[in-house]
Protein backbone atom coordinates (compact mmCIF):
# COMPACT_ATOMS: atom_id res chain seq x y z
CA UNK A 1 0.00 0.00 0.00
CA UNK A 2 1.46 3.32 -1.06
CA UNK A 3 2.02 5.92 1.68
CA UNK A 4 -0.28 9.04 1.71
CA UNK A 5 1.20 12.05 0.13
CA UNK A 6 1.48 15.36 2.08
CA UNK A 7 -1.27 16.92 -0.03
CA UNK A 8 -3.74 14.14 0.82
CA UNK A 9 -2.96 14.53 4.58
CA UNK A 10 -3.62 18.28 4.30
CA UNK A 11 -7.01 17.71 2.66
CA UNK A 12 -7.89 15.19 5.42
CA UNK A 13 -7.28 17.78 8.16
CA UNK A 14 -9.56 20.49 6.57
CA UNK A 15 -12.96 18.96 7.55
CA UNK A 16 -11.80 18.50 11.15
CA UNK A 17 -10.72 22.16 11.36
CA UNK A 18 -14.00 23.38 9.86
CA UNK A 19 -16.00 21.29 12.34
CA UNK A 20 -14.08 22.63 15.34
CA UNK A 21 -14.50 26.25 14.18
CA UNK A 22 -18.23 25.71 13.59
CA UNK A 23 -18.72 24.25 17.08
CA UNK A 24 -16.84 27.13 18.71
CA UNK A 25 -18.90 29.70 16.72
CA UNK A 26 -22.17 28.03 17.74
CA UNK A 27 -21.19 27.98 21.42
CA UNK A 28 -20.20 31.65 21.25
CA UNK A 29 -23.49 32.64 19.52
CA UNK A 30 -25.63 30.79 22.10
CA UNK A 31 -23.68 32.34 24.97
CA UNK A 32 -24.04 35.84 23.50
CA UNK A 33 -27.80 35.39 22.91
CA UNK A 34 -28.31 34.14 26.49
CA UNK A 35 -26.38 37.09 27.91
CA UNK A 36 -28.43 39.60 25.89
CA UNK A 37 -31.72 38.02 27.03
CA UNK A 38 -30.64 38.13 30.68
CA UNK A 39 -29.64 41.77 30.36
CA UNK A 40 -32.98 42.75 28.80
CA UNK A 41 -34.94 40.85 31.43
CA UNK A 42 -32.97 42.48 34.23
CA UNK A 43 -33.41 45.95 32.72
CA UNK A 44 -37.17 45.44 32.24
CA UNK A 45 -37.60 44.22 35.83
CA UNK A 46 -35.77 47.20 37.32
CA UNK A 47 -37.33 49.84 35.06
CA UNK A 48 -40.09 51.99 36.62
CA UNK A 49 -42.89 52.79 34.19
CA UNK A 50 -43.37 56.55 33.71
CA UNK A 51 -47.20 56.25 33.90
CA UNK A 52 -49.25 54.48 36.50
CA UNK A 53 -53.00 54.31 36.13
CA UNK A 54 -55.22 53.92 39.16
CA UNK A 55 -58.80 52.71 38.79
CA UNK A 56 -61.28 53.90 41.39
CA UNK A 57 -65.03 53.38 41.55
CA UNK A 58 -65.48 56.38 43.79
CA UNK A 59 -66.72 58.93 41.31
CA UNK A 60 -63.25 60.44 40.69
CA UNK A 61 -61.28 60.05 37.48
CA UNK A 62 -57.51 59.80 38.01
CA UNK A 63 -54.69 61.09 35.83
CA UNK A 64 -51.38 59.12 35.65
CA UNK A 65 -48.43 59.98 37.80
CA UNK A 66 -46.05 62.64 36.58
CA UNK A 67 -42.56 61.65 35.44
CA UNK A 68 -41.02 63.12 38.56
CA UNK A 69 -42.62 60.42 40.68
CA UNK A 70 -44.61 62.86 42.81
CA UNK A 71 -48.15 61.58 43.26
CA UNK A 72 -50.39 64.37 42.05
CA UNK A 73 -53.62 63.49 40.41
CA UNK A 74 -56.23 65.70 38.75
CA UNK A 75 -59.97 65.21 39.13
CA UNK A 76 -62.20 65.41 36.10
CA UNK A 77 -65.88 65.25 35.40
CA UNK A 78 -66.60 62.47 32.95
CA UNK A 79 -69.27 63.63 30.61
CA UNK A 80 -69.52 62.81 26.92
CA UNK A 81 -66.16 64.50 26.54
CA UNK A 82 -63.68 64.67 29.45
CA UNK A 83 -62.84 68.19 30.63
CA UNK A 84 -60.09 69.08 33.06
CA UNK A 85 -61.01 70.64 36.36
CA UNK A 86 -60.33 74.32 37.06
CA UNK A 87 -57.05 75.55 38.37
CA UNK A 88 -58.35 77.07 41.61
CA UNK A 89 -61.02 79.12 43.31
CA UNK A 90 -59.34 82.46 42.53
CA UNK A 91 -56.32 83.85 40.72
CA UNK A 92 -53.08 83.02 42.47
CA UNK A 93 -54.45 80.06 44.40
CA UNK A 94 -52.92 76.66 44.04
CA UNK A 95 -54.50 74.46 41.40
CA UNK A 96 -56.71 71.63 42.58
CA UNK A 97 -55.32 68.13 42.55
CA UNK A 98 -56.16 64.80 44.13
CA UNK A 99 -53.66 63.06 46.36
CA UNK A 100 -54.12 59.34 46.88
CA UNK A 101 -51.87 59.16 49.92
CA UNK A 102 -53.55 57.76 53.02
CA UNK A 103 -56.35 56.23 50.94
CA UNK A 104 -57.53 52.66 51.27
CA UNK A 105 -58.19 50.24 48.39
CA UNK A 106 -61.68 51.69 47.86
CA UNK A 107 -60.33 55.21 47.43
CA UNK A 108 -61.50 56.57 50.80
CA UNK A 109 -59.27 58.46 53.18
CA UNK A 110 -58.15 56.32 56.08
CA UNK A 111 -59.94 57.39 59.23
CA UNK A 112 -57.90 58.41 62.21
CA UNK A 113 -58.94 57.09 65.64
CA UNK A 114 -59.89 60.60 66.80
CA UNK A 115 -62.20 61.37 63.84
CA UNK A 116 -65.52 62.67 65.07
CA UNK A 117 -68.72 61.93 63.24
CA UNK A 118 -71.66 64.10 64.13
CA UNK A 119 -74.82 65.48 62.67
CA UNK A 120 -75.58 69.07 61.89
CA UNK A 121 -76.84 70.76 65.11
CA UNK A 122 -79.26 73.02 63.28
CA UNK A 123 -81.01 70.32 61.24
CA UNK A 124 -83.54 67.70 62.23
CA UNK A 125 -82.03 64.63 60.62
CA UNK A 126 -83.28 61.09 60.28
CA UNK A 127 -80.89 58.24 59.65
CA UNK A 128 -81.71 55.77 56.89
CA UNK A 129 -81.01 52.97 59.39
CA UNK A 130 -82.34 54.25 62.73
CA UNK A 131 -80.15 53.63 65.73
CA UNK A 132 -77.25 52.10 63.80
CA UNK A 133 -74.02 53.54 62.51
CA UNK A 134 -71.86 52.05 59.78
CA UNK A 135 -70.43 49.48 62.11
CA UNK A 136 -73.80 48.34 63.38
CA UNK A 137 -73.40 49.92 66.84
CA UNK A 138 -76.21 51.70 68.60
CA UNK A 139 -76.15 55.44 68.09
CA UNK A 140 -79.37 56.27 69.93
CA UNK A 141 -77.59 57.83 72.90
CA UNK A 142 -78.65 61.33 74.05
CA UNK A 143 -75.36 62.76 72.73
CA UNK A 144 -76.05 61.62 69.19
CA UNK A 145 -77.53 64.23 66.92
CA UNK A 146 -79.18 61.65 64.64
CA UNK A 147 -82.85 60.96 65.00
CA UNK A 148 -83.56 57.30 65.79
CA UNK A 149 -87.34 57.22 65.48
CA UNK A 150 -88.88 55.12 62.72
CA UNK A 151 -91.14 56.70 60.13
CA UNK A 152 -94.80 55.79 60.30
CA UNK A 153 -96.80 55.05 57.15
CA UNK A 154 -98.47 58.43 57.49
CA UNK A 155 -95.08 60.11 57.60
CA UNK A 156 -93.98 58.20 54.51
CA UNK A 157 -97.05 59.28 52.60
CA UNK A 158 -96.52 62.88 53.62
CA UNK A 159 -92.86 62.65 52.65
CA UNK A 160 -93.72 61.23 49.22
CA UNK A 161 -96.20 64.01 48.54
CA UNK A 162 -93.93 66.79 49.75
CA UNK A 163 -90.73 65.76 47.95
CA UNK A 164 -89.22 63.47 45.37
CA UNK A 165 -87.03 61.51 47.77
CA UNK A 166 -84.32 62.06 50.37
CA UNK A 167 -80.57 62.40 49.83
CA UNK A 168 -78.11 61.33 52.54
CA UNK A 169 -74.55 62.68 52.51
CA UNK A 170 -71.76 63.86 54.80
CA UNK A 171 -69.35 66.82 54.83
CA UNK A 172 -65.79 66.98 56.17
CA UNK A 173 -62.75 69.25 55.99
CA UNK A 174 -59.15 68.00 56.09
CA UNK A 175 -57.04 70.83 57.55
CA UNK A 176 -53.75 69.05 56.81
CA UNK A 177 -54.39 68.93 53.06
CA UNK A 178 -56.85 71.84 52.82
CA UNK A 179 -59.39 69.48 51.30
CA UNK A 180 -63.16 69.83 51.39
CA UNK A 181 -64.65 66.32 51.29
CA UNK A 182 -68.21 65.42 50.29
CA UNK A 183 -69.39 61.83 50.72
CA UNK A 184 -72.62 60.95 48.87
CA UNK A 185 -74.03 57.96 50.71
CA UNK A 186 -77.45 57.10 49.30
CA UNK A 187 -80.90 58.29 48.33
CA UNK A 188 -84.31 56.96 49.34
CA UNK A 189 -87.71 57.07 47.71
CA UNK A 190 -86.82 58.56 44.33
CA UNK A 191 -89.51 59.09 41.72
CA UNK A 192 -89.86 56.56 38.90
CA UNK A 193 -89.02 58.18 35.56
CA UNK A 194 -89.67 55.05 33.49
CA UNK A 195 -93.41 54.43 33.56
CA UNK A 196 -93.05 50.99 32.00
CA UNK A 197 -90.75 49.45 34.63
CA UNK A 198 -91.75 51.90 37.40
CA UNK A 199 -88.11 52.54 38.21
CA UNK A 200 -85.19 54.85 37.35
CA UNK A 201 -81.48 54.72 36.51
CA UNK A 202 -80.32 57.44 38.93
CA UNK A 203 -77.06 59.29 39.28
CA UNK A 204 -76.11 62.60 40.95
CA UNK A 205 -74.31 65.67 39.66
CA UNK A 206 -72.60 67.80 42.33
CA UNK A 207 -71.61 71.41 41.67
CA UNK A 208 -69.83 73.89 43.94
CA UNK A 209 -71.57 77.25 43.78
CA UNK A 210 -71.34 80.13 43.10
CA UNK A 211 -68.37 79.62 40.76
CA UNK A 212 -69.63 76.43 39.04
CA UNK A 213 -66.04 75.48 38.17
CA UNK A 214 -65.92 72.23 40.10
CA UNK A 215 -68.45 69.65 38.88
CA UNK A 216 -68.42 65.92 39.56
CA UNK A 217 -70.93 63.12 39.19
CA UNK A 218 -71.54 59.63 40.53
CA UNK A 219 -71.85 56.45 38.53
CA UNK A 220 -75.24 55.34 37.21
CA UNK A 221 -77.10 52.71 39.24
CA UNK A 222 -79.55 50.71 37.17
CA UNK A 223 -83.23 50.17 37.95
CA UNK A 224 -83.49 51.34 41.54
CA UNK A 225 -85.38 53.98 43.51
CA UNK A 226 -83.13 53.61 46.58
CA UNK A 227 -79.59 53.92 45.17
CA UNK A 228 -76.58 53.43 47.45
CA UNK A 229 -73.78 55.42 45.79
CA UNK A 230 -71.20 55.47 48.63
CA UNK A 231 -68.83 57.75 46.71
CA UNK A 232 -66.40 60.36 48.03
CA UNK A 233 -65.38 63.58 46.26
CA UNK A 234 -62.46 65.69 47.51
CA UNK A 235 -61.90 69.31 46.50
CA UNK A 236 -58.34 70.45 47.20
CA UNK A 237 -56.97 73.95 47.55
CA UNK A 238 -60.07 75.42 49.23
CA UNK A 239 -59.23 77.45 52.38
CA UNK A 240 -61.38 76.72 55.41
CA UNK A 241 -62.39 80.37 55.65
CA UNK A 242 -63.85 80.18 52.15
CA UNK A 243 -66.20 77.28 52.99
CA UNK A 244 -69.11 79.44 54.36
CA UNK A 245 -69.25 81.31 51.06
CA UNK A 246 -69.95 78.12 49.08
CA UNK A 247 -73.10 76.15 48.40
CA UNK A 248 -73.57 72.56 47.25
CA UNK A 249 -75.97 71.90 44.41
CA UNK A 250 -77.07 68.27 44.09
CA UNK A 251 -78.98 67.37 40.93
CA UNK A 252 -80.53 63.90 40.77
CA UNK A 253 -81.00 62.58 37.22
CA UNK A 254 -82.18 59.39 35.56
CA UNK A 255 -80.06 58.06 32.69
CA UNK A 256 -81.84 57.69 29.34
CA UNK A 257 -79.88 56.03 26.55
CA UNK A 258 -82.27 57.28 23.86
CA UNK A 259 -82.11 61.00 24.56
CA UNK A 260 -81.29 63.63 27.17
CA UNK A 261 -81.24 62.39 30.76
CA UNK A 262 -84.35 63.26 32.76
CA UNK A 263 -84.07 65.37 35.90
CA UNK A 264 -85.68 63.78 38.96
CA UNK A 265 -85.05 66.74 41.26
CA UNK A 266 -82.48 68.84 43.02
CA UNK A 267 -81.46 70.22 46.40
CA UNK A 268 -79.30 73.18 47.41
CA UNK A 269 -77.17 73.13 50.57
CA UNK A 270 -75.65 76.49 51.66
CA UNK A 271 -72.54 75.92 53.78
CA UNK A 272 -72.92 79.13 55.77
CA UNK A 273 -73.34 78.33 59.46
CA UNK A 274 -72.06 74.74 59.17
CA UNK A 275 -69.08 74.11 61.47
CA UNK A 276 -66.67 71.50 60.05
CA UNK A 277 -63.89 72.13 62.57
CA UNK A 278 -64.92 69.28 64.88
CA UNK A 279 -65.19 66.50 62.34
CA UNK A 280 -67.57 64.95 59.85
CA UNK A 281 -71.20 66.04 59.72
CA UNK A 282 -73.96 63.70 58.56
CA UNK A 283 -76.79 65.42 56.73
CA UNK A 284 -79.89 64.69 54.66
CA UNK A 285 -82.03 66.88 52.45
CA UNK A 286 -85.33 66.52 50.67
CA UNK A 287 -85.17 66.38 46.88
CA UNK A 288 -87.51 68.91 45.32
CA UNK A 289 -88.77 69.42 41.78
CA UNK A 290 -86.38 71.38 39.59
CA UNK A 291 -88.68 73.27 37.27
CA UNK A 292 -92.25 73.81 38.42
CA UNK A 293 -93.10 75.86 35.33
CA UNK A 294 -93.01 72.85 33.04
CA UNK A 295 -96.36 71.98 31.50
CA UNK A 296 -96.78 68.35 32.49
CA UNK A 297 -100.11 67.99 30.69
CA UNK A 298 -98.64 68.58 27.24
CA UNK A 299 -97.95 65.46 25.21
CA UNK A 300 -94.37 64.88 24.08
CA UNK A 301 -92.87 62.57 21.48
CA UNK A 302 -89.31 61.22 21.27
CA UNK A 303 -88.20 60.96 17.64
CA UNK A 304 -84.87 59.94 16.12
CA UNK A 305 -83.87 61.07 12.61
CA UNK A 306 -81.06 60.03 10.27
CA UNK A 307 -80.43 61.23 6.70
CA UNK A 308 -78.36 59.14 4.29
CA UNK A 309 -77.12 61.54 1.61
CA UNK A 310 -75.54 58.79 -0.50
CA UNK A 311 -78.76 56.79 -0.89
CA UNK A 312 -81.16 59.77 -0.47
CA UNK A 313 -83.09 58.04 2.30
CA UNK A 314 -84.52 59.42 5.52
CA UNK A 315 -84.90 57.17 8.55
CA UNK A 316 -87.53 58.14 11.13
CA UNK A 317 -87.61 56.20 14.42
CA UNK A 318 -90.61 56.79 16.68
CA UNK A 319 -89.27 55.83 20.11
CA UNK A 320 -91.83 56.75 22.76
CA UNK A 321 -94.32 59.34 24.01
CA UNK A 322 -95.26 60.71 27.42
CA UNK A 323 -97.81 62.89 29.23
CA UNK A 324 -100.66 61.77 27.00
CA UNK A 325 -104.07 63.09 28.13
CA UNK A 326 -106.94 60.77 28.94
CA UNK A 327 -109.71 60.12 26.45
CA UNK A 328 -113.19 61.58 26.75
CA UNK A 329 -114.31 58.45 28.63
CA UNK A 330 -111.68 59.25 31.32
CA UNK A 331 -109.81 56.09 30.34
CA UNK A 332 -106.21 55.76 29.09
CA UNK A 333 -105.92 56.30 25.36
CA UNK A 334 -104.90 53.75 22.73
CA UNK A 335 -102.26 55.78 20.89
CA UNK A 336 -100.52 55.23 17.61
CA UNK A 337 -98.36 57.47 15.36
CA UNK A 338 -99.00 58.31 11.72
CA UNK A 339 -95.94 59.51 9.77
CA UNK A 340 -96.42 61.55 6.58
CA UNK A 341 -93.61 62.57 4.19
CA UNK A 342 -94.16 65.81 2.26
CA UNK A 343 -92.31 67.18 -0.77
CA UNK A 344 -93.25 70.82 -0.80
CA UNK A 345 -97.00 70.78 -0.04
CA UNK A 346 -97.63 67.37 -1.57
CA UNK A 347 -97.78 64.22 0.54
CA UNK A 348 -95.70 61.55 -1.18
CA UNK A 349 -95.72 58.75 1.43
CA UNK A 350 -97.52 57.78 4.63
CA UNK A 351 -96.93 55.10 7.25
CA UNK A 352 -98.19 54.36 10.77
CA UNK A 353 -97.13 52.48 13.87
CA UNK A 354 -98.92 49.80 15.85
CA UNK A 355 -101.57 50.74 18.43
CA UNK A 356 -100.50 50.66 22.09
CA UNK A 357 -103.52 49.71 24.17
CA UNK A 358 -104.32 51.71 27.34
CA UNK A 359 -100.90 53.36 27.54
CA UNK A 360 -100.51 56.98 28.71
CA UNK A 361 -96.74 56.72 28.13
CA UNK A 362 -96.35 54.33 25.18
CA UNK A 363 -93.08 52.92 23.88
CA UNK A 364 -93.18 52.32 20.12
CA UNK A 365 -89.58 51.71 18.97
CA UNK A 366 -90.66 51.53 15.31
CA UNK A 367 -88.49 52.47 12.33
CA UNK A 368 -89.68 53.97 9.04
CA UNK A 369 -87.48 54.50 5.97
CA UNK A 370 -88.48 57.01 3.28
CA UNK A 371 -86.95 57.71 -0.14
CA UNK A 372 -86.32 61.44 -0.48
CA UNK A 373 -87.60 62.50 -3.92
CA UNK A 374 -85.74 65.80 -4.14
CA UNK A 375 -82.26 66.16 -5.63
CA UNK A 376 -81.64 69.07 -3.27
CA UNK A 377 -81.63 66.85 -0.20
CA UNK A 378 -83.98 67.78 2.62
CA UNK A 379 -84.47 71.41 1.61
CA UNK A 380 -88.01 70.92 0.20
CA UNK A 381 -88.84 67.89 2.36
CA UNK A 382 -90.73 67.79 5.66
CA UNK A 383 -92.10 65.10 7.96
CA UNK A 384 -95.40 65.29 9.80
CA UNK A 385 -96.08 63.05 12.81
CA UNK A 386 -99.64 62.74 14.10
CA UNK A 387 -100.22 61.12 17.50
CA UNK A 388 -103.76 59.73 17.38
CA UNK A 389 -106.10 57.82 19.67
CA UNK A 390 -107.55 54.64 18.19
CA UNK A 391 -111.29 54.42 18.85
CA UNK A 392 -113.80 51.77 17.90
CA UNK A 393 -116.08 54.20 16.11
CA UNK A 394 -113.27 54.99 13.66
CA UNK A 395 -112.96 58.70 14.44
CA UNK A 396 -109.36 58.43 15.77
CA UNK A 397 -108.98 61.98 17.17
CA UNK A 398 -105.57 63.64 16.94
CA UNK A 399 -103.84 64.04 20.33
CA UNK A 400 -100.98 66.14 19.01
CA UNK A 401 -99.10 67.10 15.87
CA UNK A 402 -95.39 67.56 15.12
CA UNK A 403 -93.94 69.04 11.93
CA UNK A 404 -90.22 68.58 11.23
CA UNK A 405 -88.72 70.67 8.44
CA UNK A 406 -86.45 73.54 7.50
CA UNK A 407 -89.13 76.14 8.22
CA UNK A 408 -90.19 74.63 11.55
CA UNK A 409 -89.61 76.94 14.53
CA UNK A 410 -87.92 76.03 17.82
CA UNK A 411 -86.68 72.52 18.62
CA UNK A 412 -88.17 70.81 15.50
CA UNK A 413 -86.30 73.22 13.22
CA UNK A 414 -83.05 72.76 15.15
CA UNK A 415 -83.45 68.97 14.97
CA UNK A 416 -83.96 69.11 11.20
CA UNK A 417 -80.94 71.34 10.64
CA UNK A 418 -78.77 69.03 12.73
CA UNK A 419 -79.51 65.99 10.57
CA UNK A 420 -78.88 68.09 7.44
CA UNK A 421 -75.50 69.21 8.78
CA UNK A 422 -74.55 65.75 10.07
CA UNK A 423 -75.63 63.07 7.56
CA UNK A 424 -75.44 59.40 8.56
CA UNK A 425 -75.79 60.39 12.23
CA UNK A 426 -78.78 59.24 14.28
CA UNK A 427 -80.06 62.19 16.36
CA UNK A 428 -82.93 61.86 18.88
CA UNK A 429 -84.86 64.65 20.59
CA UNK A 430 -88.01 65.16 22.63
CA UNK A 431 -90.63 67.35 20.97
CA UNK A 432 -93.73 68.94 22.47
CA UNK A 433 -96.80 68.19 20.37
CA UNK A 434 -99.11 70.92 19.18
CA UNK A 435 -102.85 70.37 19.60
CA UNK A 436 -104.45 70.08 16.21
Amino acid sequence: MAPASPEEAHFAEVPVTVGVVSILGLVFSVSLFSWICCQRKSTKANKTPPYKFVHMLKGVDIYPESLSGKKKFGATEKTDTSTKQGSGLATGRASLHLDLEKRDLNGNFTKSPNTKVRSSPDLDLSSPHPGLNHGGKDMSSPKSGLSSHAMTPADKGQDKEGGLGTLFFSLEYNFEKKAFIVHIKEAHGLSAMDEQSLTSDPYIKLTLLPEKKHKVKTRVLRKTLDPAFDETFSFYGIPYGHIPELSLHFMVLSFDRFSRDEVIGETLVPLAGIDLSEGRILMNREIIKRNTRRNAGRAELLVSLCYQSTTSTLTVVVLKARHLPKAETNMPSDPYVKVNLYHGKKRVCKKKSHVKKSSPNPVFNELFVFDVPSDKGLQDTSVELLLQDSERNGQNPVIGRLLLGTASPGTPGEHWREICDHPRRQIAKWHALVED
